[in-house]
């Protein structure tokens, strides 16, 4: 790596901060995703590791799709510690063109998280280096979790017209899945409105086959342990109404900085509701769900 090659990305990161009026911080972080993504579909793990989370946001091309500052990804490999470190250190150190960053991965840090109690993954600290420049790097890998429909190749948009990360993606269903896990299994006390906002973009952004969606809803909700409930607290007027949670749902606005997030959490919870109620309710009846969901009509339409 040449120290003007690093020089000149950086020089060039901070003329696109200037001309998209985003912070340089979110920038430089958000390159060096980027590249760690390129490395590990070029890395003999490209299959080993699905991706998902925010960045797959940016990879469905939502307008509004919302910062991140760290890589979340489905591990298929064996779920140890020593292991997982062993992957992301022969991934940071895959061979590629020279893009000005390097990985420092003597130092990487490994913890255990829990988001629910039938579910855990791994969490992964380290540095990424652009010139002088450290970026701090986080890589949270879960592990179990059904994927419906299986992983499917994703190429990712490029900061800076670098050849784009082509890597596996996880599926729509299963995110949306995924986070609607968690809004039950949380109930009152959740404050990831990042969650709300996804599925709130999803749903607004494409359609879904009811029975595609219903699968994922129901492998996901069983393998992580929690039932299905017709009466979730996420879908209720006390919820979208509650002080504490309408706090909450302006600063991750602010955040976001964008007119595109609904005003009010109300107005979000009433799509996701919407969306989601009628297959819940198909699922805890035992009935089939074969509608089509039209995001330009915010409803589900029989086939």
């Amino acid at each position: 790596m040449t120290t003007n090659l690093a020089a000149s990305v950086h020089q060039r990161l901070l003329n696109h901060a200037r001309a998209t009026g985003r912070p340089f911080n979110d920038i430089l972080q958000h390159y060096a995703l980027e590249r760690f993504l390129y490395r590990l579909g070029h890395s003999p793990y490209s299959t080993q590791f699905v991706l998902k989370g925010a960045l797959m946001l940016t990879a469905w091309q939502i307008p509004s799709s919302r910062p991140t500052r760290d890589i979340d990804l489905l591990g298929r490999i064996e779920n140890t510690m020593e292991q997982v470190v062993s992957a992301v250190k022969a991934i940071c150190q895959e061979p590629v063109p020279d893009d000005g960053l390097r990985f420092e991965t003597e130092g990487i840090i490994g913890e255990r998280i829990t988001e629910t109690a039938n579910y855990s993954g791994v969490r992964l600290r380290f540095a990424a280096y652009l010139g002088k420049a450290r970026i701090p790097m986080r890589i949270d890998i879960g592990f179990g979790d059904p994927l419906v429909p299986g992983p499917s190749p994703v190429a990712l948009p490029t900061i800076l017209g670098f050849p784009p990360p082509e890597v596996q993606g996880y599926s729509r269903e299963s995110a949306i899945a995924e986070k609607y896990q968690i809004m039950v299994y949380l109930g009152q006390i959740n404050s990831r409105m990042k969650d709300f906002y996804d599925i709130w973009s999803l749903a607004t952004h494409f359609s879904f086959e009811g029975s595609t969606l219903a699968q994922a809803i129901s492998e996901t909700f069983e393998s992580r342990g929690t039932p299905l409930s017709l009466h979730p607290i996420a879908f209720s007027e006390a919820f979208a109404h509650d002080g504490e949670k309408q706090v909450q749902w302006e600063a991750f606005r602010r955040r976001l900085g964008t007119e595109a997030v609904p005003a009010g959490l109300q107005g979000a919870v009433q799509t996701i509701a919407a969306f989601l109620y009628p297959v819940t309710e198909a699922l805890v009846k035992g009935e089939s769900f074969r509608q089509r969901w039209e995001p330009t009509r915010g409803r589900w339409l029989q086939r």
